[in-house]
């Protein structure tokens, strides 16, 4: 049955959690390439980008909760992937040389991911479905 047809389909609830489904069913396909859930990539990327950076800022950054940023980091840690310092009261996350070798074939993963979602929505129809996600999600925040 096509969502359209569901008789949930006016719902935002379940229009937006059966995209995001599909979504996350996708981008699992496209990060088995690195061997990481996307939630665990995109993290990695960030430190990548920001050596150094602190867990809140990982949160605010990710727009996950701090907790769920723990659990990320510590199956990264466990994958040899980052490494936290503690200095005073501040944790900081950095990359490990096994990190940084993956940097070049996870950039390739996220334009595979936004290749083959494009070609499954349509170039610009995915380039405007991403922005008015963006700005509804910003929305929903105030």
């Amino acid at each position: 049955m096509k969502i359209t047809d569901s008789r949930y389909a006016q719902c935002l609830y379940f229009t937006s959690s059966a995209l995001a489904r599909k979504v996350e069913k996708l981008a699992i396909q496209t990060w088995k390439a690195v061997d990481l859930p996307p939630s665990h990539a995109y993290l990695l990327m960030a430190v990548l980008d920001e050596p150094g950076m602190q867990p809140s800022a990982l949160a605010t950054e990710l727009h996950l909760q701090p907790s769920t940023i723990t659990r990320l980091m510590e199956k990264l840690e466990e994958k040899k992937l980052v490494i936290r310092t503690v200095e005073g009261k501040l944790t900081n996350v950095y990359p490990t040389p096994k990190a940084k070798e993956l940097r070049p074939k996870m950039h390739e993963c996220v334009q595979e991911f936004s290749t083959r979602y494009a070609g499954l929505l349509g170039e610009k129809e995915s380039a405007r479905l991403v922005h008015d996600i963006s700005k509804m999600v910003d929305k929903l925040d105030n």
